[in-house]
């Protein structure tokens, strides 16, 4: 029988996804809670094996023998569940595919996706594609939110419905770690090496293949509930369902442009931008007659002047790097993963010690419990280690944070606060004392009136937290 599970937000069996989640709400730092969660999702290989041997490298397969390791996470009664809550569209929330005779189709229709037209595609040979998950359940989100801190980069899920006997995908190559969670039933799988060097690790996933394009699998398994399929961007997939049963999968995805050719495609124009400002020799004019001698016509000329001209340019190209303002690039590259990010799963408790538990309500013919009182003497902390990041940008110093995003991937635009750059050392203070609680007269700010608009400005973001509840309601 299923226990309601008070400390998760969310129902499920003693042990299963919701005893995980227990266990992890009980850690107090949630860079360990994510570090934990990590090694949940790969075990019995250890993070540090699967790190050496396995990421960006090799696939990995996991087969646990126990279909009840997932228990809690996902199902297909889940999925039931939110066709009948009205709010899933087609297009937007999921997709309807089939893959036969090498032909790989969507068939969409328009609109809301009723219960009885999604079964009748799926009675019909259809596979359905659930995006966004986490925006119909919570324990999804947990598990996503918690990971991404991981990570460092956001984490993302589908799940995979397909009826026994079918396949719903062509063959490809995604531009994501996938990490393929069986939850039901099971599915035939075929894995193949990158074809070529410049698949490895690709930027973006393929089209569609065709069987011809392949060659051999490296790896054919099937997997069972409880089992884990690793592969790394750039490896082919393919899976379809054995005639006895169906499947249900969810994968769970991250390091989407997250290489160091993405760091840089932010920071050569920052720095390039720098050089033009500060040094004199990149604003010099280039030769009157560079073009009679230099371009691919003139490649195979001996000139001195060509050799003149390429040395130029790779001086000035190495004297880039003193130009690279690298951090200010890292800073940016942390804004925009904070705008991927999902928002923070609060505990019961930890609801009670945010905004988000504030009693404020009309009562007797007006507001009350309004006030936030947070004094010298309050006791505070970040809500999540990985919930904000101060950056120092033209218009000033501004703190992005997570704690108002949405469920849905870039629903809501960035959030951000204009710091006072005065502040910055009581942010810095609040990040390198977590998991801690601190004092807001710790804080190093100049007057108290400015620490305690300072830590209120935060709690009214549900960025900090409070030891207590402000208010016993």
């Amino acid at each position: 029988a299923k226990q309601p599970d008070s400390s998760s937000g969310s129902p499920g069996n003693a042990g299963g996804v919701a005893g995980l989640l227990r266990r992890l709400w009980q850690l107090e730092d949630s860079r360990q809670r994510a570090a934990e969660l990590f090694r949940w999702l790969v075990a019995p290989v250890s993070p540090e094996e699967f790190l050496g041997r396995h990421w960006e490298q090799e696939p990995l397969l996991v087969r646990r023998g126990d279909p009840r390791y997932y228990a809690g996470l996902f199902s297909t009664a889940d999925l039931d569940a939110a066709l009948r809550g009205g709010k899933v569209h087609f297009g937007t929330h999921l997709d309807v595919t089939s893959y036969a005779d090498g032909v790989r189709e969507t068939h969409n229709p328009s609109g809301r996706a009723l219960p009885a037209v999604v079964w009748d595609f799926y009675q019909n040979g259809c596979s359905l594609r659930l995006l966004s998950p986490q925006a119909f359940s919570s324990t999804v989100w947990q598990l996503l939110s918690i990971l991404q801190e991981h990570f460092g980069s956001m984490a993302g899920a589908n799940t995979y419905l397909t009826p026994p006997g079918t396949q719903g995908f062509a063959p490809h190559y995604d531009d994501i770690e996938a990490f393929v969670l069986q939850l039901e039933g099971k599915k035939h799988w075929r894995v193949y090496r990158p074809r070529t060097d410049a698949e490895v690790l690709p930027q973006f996933s393929s089209a569609n293949l065709t069987q011809a394009e392949l060659g051999e699998p490296m790896l054919e398994t099937v997997l069972e509930a409880g089992d884990l399929l690793y592969f790394p961007r750039g490896f082919i997939h393919q899976g379809d369902c054995l005639p006895d049963a169906h499947s249900l999968h969810i994968t769970v995805s991250s390091y989407q442009r997250n290489s160091w050719g993405d760091l840089l495609e932010k920071l050569l124009p920052a720095a390039l931008q720098m050089a033009l400002e500060e040094d004199v020799e990149y604003r010099q004019g280039l030769p009157m007659d560079y073009l009679g001698y230099m371009g691919v016509a003139n490649s195979d000329t001996v000139d001195t002047r060509r050799t003149a001209f390429v040395e130029k340019v790779q001086r000035l190209i190495k004297k880039l790097v003193d130009y690279a303002p690298i951090d200010a690039a890292v800073d940016q590259r942390a804004k925009s993963f904070l705008h991927d990010c999902l928002p923070p799963v609060l505990t019961p408790s930890e609801k009670a010690q945010s905004v988000y538990g504030f009693p404020a309500r009309w009562r007797d013919g007006g507001p009350c419990d309004v006030d936030i009182l947070i004094t010298k003497d309050t006791e505070v902390r970040l809500l999540r280690h990985g919930i904000i990041r101060l950056c120092n940008e033209e218009a000033g110093v501004m703190l992005y944070y997570t704690t108002e995003n949405s469920r849905v991937y870039h629903k809501e635009e960035p959030k951000f606060l204009e710091i006072d750059p005065e502040h910055t050392d009581s942010i810095e203070f609040l990040l390198s004392s977590y998991p801690n609680h601190v004092r807001v007269e710790a804080l190093p700010c100049e007057a108290l009136e400015d620490k305690i608009s300072l830590a209120t400005l935060l709690f009214e973001k549900g960025i900090l937290t409070t030891k207590k509840p402000l208010v016993q309601a």
